[in-house]
Parts: structure tokens; sequence; C-alpha cells
């Protein structure tokens, strides 16, 4: 992505982004507020659609002035969930639930979490997750018929997911393992070339700034053994903005976050909590809503800004 490219991106927070996904193209709109009125009473009056929505990054005990009340934006956003017009079959958490990783943190996010009006809440976990227990106290909570290290799939309208984790063996990028390659392998190894996946992971999978470690060094790995389908969906965190590329038949979409924000690429020392002018802190939180018709050939990703 271009400089350019990269502040058209950074501009869209204000308005929501439709971003449609057809034969492995990905087209873009700013959606004026009727425009997503519309789509949204569209969506929610189609009882076959999959609607989903992910949040990331909620760092439940961080402290600082880039955000002083952390709990209350994060409760700001699942009140936004629970809002939207229509019940979103299930929520997906893309990490970094907690800051420190304690129990009480944990505990914390679980109680929020249950109050999303949802069919199931789903997570994978941040490296803010795994603070000096390698994952340990996440998957106490939150582990729960996953295997390995917090890995699993699940399949809904006609859709296949992957939830991964790639913050447990870090070094200055993201990693996923052989053993979480090999999961991939087998999980996939049955599936129709027409049937829809979507990837969940913390960290990107594709190389959005690794002087950051905003990027997997396995990755591509796992991207081959996707290559033979139609459409490829990866929705990650970690970088607490909007970003979004296309190659070949995947499509990347990092969120952003619900609790303070990070710089762009480069555009800092390095990637800490970004203080904004009184005001505007919510300019740059907020959730996504992605939906799917069962049988159609495209897949839509808005993200709005925290309301």
């Amino acid at each position: 992505m271009s400089r350019r490219q990269l502040l058209r991106h950074a501009g869209w927070f204000g308005s929501a982004v439709v971003l449609t996904v057809a034969g492995g193209e990905v087209v873009s709109h700013i959606a004026h507020d009727q425009d997503s009125a519309a789509a949204a009473a569209g969506t929610a009056a189609d009882a076959n659609a999959l609607r989903f929505v992910q949040i990331s990054d909620s760092h439940i005990g961080f402290t600082g002035p880039a955000n002083t009340d952390v709990t209350a934006s994060f409760s700001e956003a699942i009140d936004q969930i629970n809002t939207l017009g229509f019940r979103p079959d299930f929520v997906m958490h893309t990490g970094d639930l907690t800051h420190l990783s304690t129990a009480a943190q944990f505990d914390q996010v679980r109680q929020m979490l249950s109050g999303v009006h949802t069919g199931r809440v789903f997570t994978v976990p941040g490296e803010h997750d795994s603070v000096d227990d390698s994952g340990r106290a996440y998957r106490q909570t939150f582990g729960r018929g996953t295997t390995g290290d917090g890995w699993y799939s699940f399949d809904t309208h006609g859709v296949h997911f992957i939830a991964l984790v790639n913050t447990l063996s870090l070094e200055k990028l993201g990693h996923l393992g052989a053993d979480q390659i090999d999961f991939v392998r087998r999980d996939v190894a049955g599936l129709s070339p027409d049937t829809p996946i979507v990837v969940f992971s913390h960290i990107p999978l594709f190389a959005m700034y690794p002087a950051w470690g905003w990027g997997t060094d396995d990755a591509m790995q796992v991207l081959a053994l996707l290559r033979r389908f139609g459409s490829v969906t990866c929705l990650n965190g970690h970088v607490h903005q909007l970003f979004s590329k296309t190659e070949g038949n995947v499509t990347f979409h990092s969120a952003t976050t619900t609790a303070y924000p990070l710089p762009a690429p480069g555009k800092a020392p390095g990637p800490t909590p970004q203080v904004l002018p009184a005001g505007h802190l919510k300019d740059a939180l907020g959730i996504r809503t992605v939906t799917y018709k069962s049988g159609a050939t495209s897949l839509a990703v808005t993200d709005a800004r925290l309301a």
C-alpha cells in the first residue's frame, strides 16, 4: 500500500467503510449514514444472512493518558453492538482482551462479554493475554474447546472459520508454528474450493510493518494451504487502526481498537499509545460488522467508529 493509500485509509474514520469481496478483488467506498442504515436494515431483514461482529484490543487493565478509562470505552462498544438493530450470530474478539493477563482482568472481560446480545462469543489471544505464563490464564478462561495453544475452527452459514494463535512464540514477528500449520492443513483438506474461508488472528498474517513486529513470519505456509479457495478473508487486530489489502484470493482487514490508538506505520519511533486531542478519542475507536448471505459471492465488511 502506498503512502497516499495509507492516508486515505486512515481518513476513513468517522464513516462506515464497506468493502465488498468478490472474485478475489476488493472494492471499497465510504458509506454515508443513509447507506449504512439501509444496508443494516436490509441485512437485518434477511433471515438467511450471516451477521457477526469483530471487536479487538480492549486492553482491560491499561492505565495511561491515551485512555483513562478503557473499561468505559469497552462498555460503550458492547452497547453499540447491542443496538445495531439485529442480533449478531456471534462476536469475535481478536485479542489483547486484557493488558497484563491477570486473573482479575480476564474475569472482568468475561463478565463484560456476557452482556453482549449474541448467539456466541469467540476469542483469540493477543500478546498482552499471555504475559509471563504462555497463555495459561487466558486458556483457563477462554480456551474451552480449543486445540493446542488455543486454536480452533467452526462452520456456520456455509462459511468456514479458522481462529489462529500467533502471539505465543514471539521473537519479533508473530509466529504460528508447525503444529498449528498442520492443524490448518488437516482442517481444510476436505473442504470444497468454493467454501468461503474467514481466518481470525491477533497479529496480521501479512507484512504490514515488520519493523514494529506487525506481521507473522510463517504466515505464508498457512496462506499457501488456502490458495485453492476462491474467497479468503483474514481479520486481525493488534495494530489499533483500519488497514486493508488484497493479494490474489486473500483479503486482509486489520481492525481498530476499543482502547487507544497507535501511530500509523513509521509515523513515530515505535507503536506506543497515542494521546489524541480532547474529544477525539472515540474517532479512533470502533467496532466492525461483517455480513454474508449464504450462497452469495460477496462478503461485506463495515467499520464504524465508537458512537
